[in-house]
């Protein structure tokens, strides 16, 4: 989940996967490329600067000092409510937009704090009488959950005019349900890097890796410098979600994680078994996490990633494992993105680098001129362009400025998400049904947990995934 996002992770649901798989296939050949564009963007951090990069400005509104670039419609006396999971700094700062859709529009909005997994959320507040007015759901499972229970309204011209305008097909496509378009994918999440503390390798004498021989030598060069390698925060299952998806990308390809993640093939197939016997080359030795195994277990993706930039030279551990969203965490210490705490690609497990997105869409719950004009907002470069400077935040939106990212290595990371194009897959874990892929305590993350508490077990794991899985996918839920 994008979970600093709460996920960033957030969870998930059931959904049209071999629509949306379709419009994702793409060739080792192309991954690898876009792995190769990633690795080379983060590579220029040292750079400085912005881009050259402009927006679009093509709204009729008068282009204001602030960039405006939709024409919104006057709603004075208009109040609307949007949930969302977010919390801390990713819920201020998406006030921070929400105050400039009051102030360009005249309505009132009140920001609602969800709860995950967000669909029972919604429920109980539907049941009551009471919905939301917009939605951020951080999974396409739960936009196909949302319109099969008859919640989502369809997106209007308005919104779909600055779709088709700011973004690619791959990333429209993902918000769609049976054809009709029902999700502005808001914020997106490169969910394929790993964190490091910059005086920790540079002590060690440690490299960054590009294979995942590399990872563990790097790993090991580390230990032997006194320093735990890895922060793992087990306590959120999500985390284990994303690690299992970019080792199994890499090492099985994108067919085969097109089809576990539509559950074409049973997670008893020998390719789960790879990747999760390539996993226990890390989960399985106590001393590269960061308290071992109980300790990760404890520990919550927030802290895990403060845990690495705390502490001096003698942090609880030299690397952490999660998407681009971390930075918010990051900035909650005094380390400063790009010179303490650098970044690198999730290295190639096998032939090409993972390249594993994420993302949270709005959903209108309560159709009306209020609810639609706040999708075109977010829909449009204005809104992602005043979270981008806040930082700790991806757009998919082709057309923010890459200069509106607050430093080097957020810019490179969002350069290359765009550059990419389609060419991506989508979170594994947000695409299943909600009781498998998205549910604290259940599913695949209950599953994962175990299976890091215990990573000799590697039959015993696959078989209790493909229980749990067989029964969320037959029951849609």
């Amino acid at each position: 989940m994008h979970r600093a996002l709460r996920t960033h992770k957030s969870p998930n649901h059931s959904t049209d996967r071999s629509r949306r798989a379709a419009h994702h296939r793409r060739s080792p050949r192309a991954a690898q490329a876009a792995a190769a564009a990633v690795a080379v963007a983060l590579a220029l951090t040292a750079c400085g600067g912005g881009s050259k990069d402009k927006n679009s400005n093509g709204g009729t509104s008068s282009a204001s000092a602030s960039g405006d670039t939709v024409t919104l419609p006057k709603l004075n006396g208009e109040s609307l409510e949007v949930a969302a999971v977010w919390t801390g700094e990713e819920q201020k700062n998406f006030k921070t937009v929400l105050a400039e859709f009051e102030k360009r529009t005249g309505a009132k909005v009140t920001f609602v704090a969800a709860q995950d997994p967000i669909i029972n959320f919604l429920g109980s507040k539907i049941a009551g009488g009471q919905p939301p007015d917009v939605a951020l759901l951080p999974q396409p499972g739960a936009i196909k959950q949302a319109v099969d229970k008859k919640w989502a309204k369809p997106l209007g011209p308005e919104a779909l005019a600055e779709l088709a305008k700011n973004y690619s097909q791959g990333w429209q496509d993902i918000g769609k349900v049976g054809g009709k378009q029902y999700g502005v994918y808001y914020k997106a999440a490169n969910k394929s890097l790993i964190w490091y503390n910059a005086k920790v390798f540079e002590n060690a004498g440690a490299k960054e890796p590009q294979t995942w021989q590399d990872l563990l030598t790097t790993a090991q060069t580390v230990y032997d410098s006194g320093v735990t390698p890895f922060s793992v925060g087990g306590a959120d299952g999500w985390t284990l979600t994303d690690w299992f998806e970019n080792v199994y990308l890499s090492q099985a390809g994108p067919e085969k994680y097109d089809q576990l993640s539509q559950h074409k093939i049973k997670w008893t197939d020998p390719s789960v078994k790879q990747a999760l016997t390539t996993l226990a080359g890390i989960w399985g030795k106590k001393n590269y996490i960061a308290g071992g195994a109980n300790g990760a277990l404890q520990t919550e993706f927030p802290a895990s990633v403060t845990q690495t930039f705390t502490g001096g030279d003698q942090p609880k551990a030299g690397m952490v494992f999660e998407g681009d969203f971390a930075q918010v965490n990051i900035g909650e210490t005094k380390a400063k993105v790009g010179t303490d705490a650098k970044v690198f690609p999730f290295p190639a497990v096998g032939s090409a680098a993972p390249v594993v997105s994420g993302g949270d869409a709005a959903v209108i719950l309560k159709d009306s001129k209020a609810a639609q004009a706040l999708a075109t907002f977010l829909a449009s470069p204005d809104a992602a362009t005043i979270q981008a400077k806040l930082g700790g935040y991806l757009s998919p939106n082709k057309n923010v400025p890459n200069s509106a990212y607050p430093n080097a290595v957020q810019q490179k990371i969002a350069k290359s998400l765009i550059a990419s194009g389609d060419d991506f897959r989508f979170d594994m874990s947000d695409q299943a049904p909600q009781a498998f892929g998205g549910t604290p305590g259940k599913g695949e993350w209950k599953d994962l947990q175990d299976f890091l508490k215990n990573p000799t077990d590697v039959a015993g794991t696959q078989a209790t995934l493909e229980k749990d899985a067989a029964a969320a996918y037959g029951s849609g839920s």
